[in-house]
């Protein structure tokens, strides 16, 4: 499978933007999907997962009740978005797929190209 990812930008802290990304293949859906991130100097971060269905959804403490997951087989789409921005969220931002629903990075076979989001202060 392969993603695109697209939505990043610059924006002020305590602003949102919304992180798409859009995957190819008809076997989207059997696949758990993911959003993560890598900060200057820092480890990959598995912010959000998803389910395939979208029924489970999981979130990294750093950004639990700001950022919400979902998905949509339909498109082949998989969606971030962020709310109340924090300087802290800095990154790169990768969308990934998987068979595993997890939190480690590392089970995540197939990734995109990564968005750079900036949050300024």
């Amino acid at each position: 499978v392969q993603l695109q990812a697209s939505g990043g930008g610059l924006v002020q802290a305590g602003g949102s933007l919304r992180l798409s990304c859009v995957a190819s293949g008809r076997t989207f859906g059997s696949y758990v999907m993911a959003w993560i991130r890598q900060a200057p100097g820092k480890e990959h971060d598995v912010v959000a997962a998803i389910s395939t269905g979208g029924a489970g959804r999981i979130y990294s403490d750093p950004v639990r009740g700001r950022f919400t997951i979902s998905r949509d087989d339909a498109k082949n789409a998989v969606y971030l978005q962020m709310n109340s921005l924090k300087p802290e969220d800095t990154a790169v931002y990768y969308c990934a797929a998987g068979k595993f629903f997890s939190q480690r990075a590392g089970v995540y076979n197939y990734w995109g190209q990564g968005t750079l989001v900036t949050v300024s202060s």
